[in-house]
């Protein structure tokens, strides 16, 4: 009872301020509880004293981020014919079959490009192979995991192992070691000739020893300018003595 009471009190006293509001504004007529759907989606001109109701808040659909691609791995070029039983009916080999078999069946495609026979598989050729396929596999797990200390470490050992391998083939068959590279796909660099690590104390040794070198070619050059003087003078006095 109360609360129809309550509720028709405050709708005559609604109705009243829209009354005088529309008294005060006759240029704009309200009527009360009530708004067209043109008057939401333009939003009515609100005055003072007048009743109106806001424009709603449009929400845009947010694009889709796009996924990064990382770079293709060197185990997506597998064909499915060395694949083993079990897996050979599948279309997709990178579902079923391990990493550690795909990575297998990697180094056996490597080592059929640079091995000398069939049966040849302790070659500095074939364990150069071995090499770059554990390098390239390192190398992809390292982008995802940057942070992976230990198998940054393997990685780097491997490195300085195959480049052994190449410098030693390099220096006895150069012929072999140049297909090597062809078929591997490896950029062979030449180590520096002279190689010193970087310390604050050698860098601070180095840039002194700059500096009293160009202050000594300074002292020299002025020396120098000094004794071309000299001698210029001494000729000059010597040619009117000769005249005479």
């Amino acid at each position: 009872m109360f609360s129809s009471f309550g509720l028709r009190t405050i709708l005559k006293s609604s109705v009243g301020v829209l009354r005088e509001s529309s008294a005060l504004y006759p240029a704009v007529s309200v009527r009360p509880w009530s708004c067209c759907a043109s008057d939401l989606l333009s939003g009515p001109a609100v005055s003072k004293g007048v009743f109106a109701v806001p424009p709603p808040v449009r929400h845009y659909a947010r694009v889709a981020k796009k996924k990064k691609t990382g770079p293709e791995s060197q185990l997506s070029d597998l064909p499915p014919t060395m694949v083993k039983m079990e897996y050979a009916s599948v279309p997709l080999l990178c579902y079923l079959c391990p990493q550690k078999e795909k990575l297998q069946l990697k180094k056996e495609q490597l080592i059929a490009k640079v091995q000398r026979d069939e049966n040849d598989r302790n070659s500095v050729e074939v364990q150069v192979a071995v090499l770059t396929a554990r390098i390239r596999n390192y190398q992809e797990h390292l982008q995802k995991h940057h942070k992976d200390k230990a198998n940054k470490r393997r990685m780097l050992m491997a490195i300085d192992r195959r480049k052994k391998l190449l410098k030693n083939l390099r220096l006895v068959r150069f012929d072999t070691f140049e297909r090597v590279c062809e078929q591997l796909g490896i950029t062979y660099t030449f180590p520096p000739e002279y190689y010193r690590r970087a310390t604050r104390r050698w860098l601070a040794k180095k840039e002194f020893c700059i500096k009293v070198f160009k202050a000594l070619q300074k002292q020299k050059a002025e020396q120098k300018m000094k004794q071309q003087l000299s001698n210029t003078e001494t000729k000059e006095a010597k040619a009117p003595e000769a005249q005479t």
